[in-house]
């Protein structure tokens, strides 16, 4: 799996470095793409494509965001290659995409930034390394997160060192992998069991608000330190959290428990989505221990609330690690993807269906899951070098290439129906947005003179390739969040906008601003709409607007009440879920941390 991007999120990473120094200079000559790169016959490599060898190794994984997470020049603008005006640099140099195409900067000279809440974490948009005239902001910033929510993100996921420490909290999970049910949520009533019997979530709702349908805090015991939270999934009338070694399901209207499947050891993967029919895969620890591997995959059906199948991962060649795995769903297979290398499972039965297919010197890095199965592939001794493609998810065989250009990398599948690519150049300090056609070729890329600001993960340790809150798209367009301006009189207020992308073009088509002291990210789609989250702030509330295919301004589908907008507000870089009328709020991590009111795991508002 590649490693992210850093980019200078808007308030986490300290203030914008001087642009004047280490200016980006031009490249002498961009490099060129065929508008329409064909398929490579089988057995020759596509172009600039070395043979593929030792991967490189990954930062520690980080996990994954709830679901649903670029920027400008001056001068003279030329033609690129697809009639685009090419913008100028940030410093009235000229910069290009990696096709020949228009390339706007970041904010802040470099790659875009991510949306930040206060207090999180700041989140990254994609890979790369270190780049010259960051390194200190970037660090600082990331540090200075973690320090202010309390948890060493960074030490806790990524150890690997010799099992010294000791956990706090004692371990009070069943060891038979039977599923459990009992109550356990806040319904707002003040009779729940998550929050003191006096607390009403509800006593302050002014009309026109939504309701506090319940609020669940942490019941599962667990080390001090930071844990994924993973989910939700969805399948009728129950939702569905992994936490530690349980996944569990609640009612979506009560909260009350409806079964609980218990491991033996830690979850460490778990994929975006869950089959149509309800079917989900986890990846399991092997052992209890910090040297433990994730290499276990189980199977739950979310509809029975039983777990299913086990099957060990085994690795498919001398450097294939399993200390972390990318977990993806499409059709009836599941990918886990380690270190430069992937497997895919069938998931009735547990059996491998397909292994570490090499396709043109290139094998799979990772993937991206859903309606389409992509396969981002790794090539060459060090694997910079890469190529994209749609592969059948029974057999692995491919359906197209698309050979990623010399210097550029993908961060990020912002779709894979159509196919939206980030990419980011780390030597050009650059990045660029590309969405393919059903053959593979170069379909747009994105012209914008905005700065783009998806939220995805947490910085530096995240590198899931759908980890983005913020990124919609339907057949022909896109929609993404704008950076978050500073306003008002003490420079505390924000705002931004949601802008539609023409995917033919990869144009602007209309930009709808949030208002006053308010940021929004589109969740997902519903008819022709699309829906965005109204952020949250101490004293706002957040909730769920609309915008139609036309533009305009957001109108309000749910509003969520100011009187639990600190609570709300207090799911640092929180997941966010709307369906069936009802908003689902859900952190990306727990701490372990046992107090009085408990860790929140999920708040859920409705009508």
């Amino acid at each position: 799996m590649s490693q992210p991007p850093n980019q200078p999120p808007q308030g986490g990473f300290g203030a914008p470095q001087d642009p004047q120094k280490g200016a980006p200079q031009p490249p002498a000559q961009p490099p060129q793409m065929p508008q329409a790169p064909p398929t490579p016959p089988q057995g020759q490599p596509p172009q600039q494509q070395p043979g593929y060898g030792y991967p490189q190794a990954p930062p520690p994984q980080a996990p994954q965001p709830g679901y649903g997470y670029p920027a400008q020049p001056g001068g003279r603008p030329q033609a690129g290659p697809y009639g685009q005006p090419q913008q100028p640099g940030p410093y009235g140099q000229p910069q290009t995409g990696p096709y020949g195409q228009p390339q706007q900067p970041g904010p802040y000279g470099g790659y875009p930034t991510q949306q930040q809440h206060p207090g999180a974490p700041a989140p990254g948009g994609g890979g790369g390394s270190f780049f010259k005239g960051k390194p200190a902001a970037i660090i600082g910033g990331a540090l200075a997160a973690v320090l202010l929510i309390g948890v060493g993100v960074y030490f806790a996921v990524g150890d690997d060192g010799d099992g010294d420490k000791k956990p706090i909290a004692q371990e009070s999970q069943k060891k038979d992998d039977k599923p459990t049910g009992e109550p356990s949520a806040d319904e707002g009533d003040g009779e729940g069991t998550g929050r003191e019997t006096n607390d009403d979530l509800n006593a302050g709702r002014q009309p026109g608000e939504a309701k506090v349908l319940w609020l669940k805090t942490n019941e599962v015991d667990m080390p001090r330190g930071s844990h994924a939270a993973y989910g939700p999934w969805f399948t009728g009338d129950v939702v569905v959290q992994a936490l530690y070694k349980t996944v569990t399901a609640f009612d979506v209207n009560t909260g009350k428990k409806k079964w609980e499947v218990p491991f033996e050891n830690e979850l460490c993967a778990a994929p975006r989505n869950a089959t149509t029919s309800g079917k989900l895969v986890v990846g399991v620890k092997d052992g209890k221990t910090d040297k433990a591997k994730c290499n276990q995959l189980r199977l739950v059906d979310l509809v029975a609330g039983k777990a299913g199948w086990k099957t060990e991962v085994k690795k498919e060649n001398l450097f294939d690690g399993s200390s972390s795995m990318e977990l993806a769903i499409s059709g009836d297979t599941v990918t886990a993807s380690r270190w430069g290398v992937s497997s895919a499972y069938r998931i009735a039965d547990g059996a491998k269906a397909f292994g570490d297919l090499k396709v043109n010197g290139c094998g799979a890095d990772s993937f991206a899951g859903g309606g389409k199965l992509i396969a981002v592939d790794s090539c060459g001794t060090d694997g910079k070098a890469q190529q994209v493609r749609e592969v059948n998810s029974a057999t692995g065989a491919g359906k197209w290439t698309f050979p990623v250009p010399k210097g550029w990398q993908v961060k990020r599948v912002y779709s894979v129906d159509p196919v939206v690519l980030y990419l980011t150049n780390e030597e050009k300090k650059a990045w660029n947005v590309t969405t393919l056609k059903a053959d593979g070729s170069v379909r747009s890329q994105l012209d914008t003179k905005e700065s783009i600001q998806p939220q995805c993960g947490w910085a530096i340790i995240d590198d899931n390739l759908q980890g983005c809150l913020g990124t919609v798209a339907d057949a022909n367009t896109l929609y993404l969040p704008t950076e978050e301006e500073k306003g008002g009189a003490d420079g505390f207020d924000r705002t931004n906008k949601v802008i539609a992308f023409n995917l033919n073009t990869g144009k602007e088509k209309w930009s709808s601003p949030a208002g006053k002291d308010r940021t929004m990210l589109p969740v997902r789609m519903e008819g022709s709409d699309v829906l965005a989250y109204v952020q949250p702030s101490y004293d706002h509330g957040g909730g769920i607007v609309s915008i139609g295919p036309g533009g305009g301004a957001p109108k309000s589908v749910l509003k969520s009440p100011e009187s639990t907008a600190e609570i709300e507000n207090g799911f640092s870089n929180r997941g966010v879920s709307y369906t069936d009328g009802r908003l689902f709020i859900t952190p990306p991590t727990l701490t372990g941390r046992d107090d009085e009111e408990g860790e929140k795991t999920m708040m859920v508002f409705g009508k």
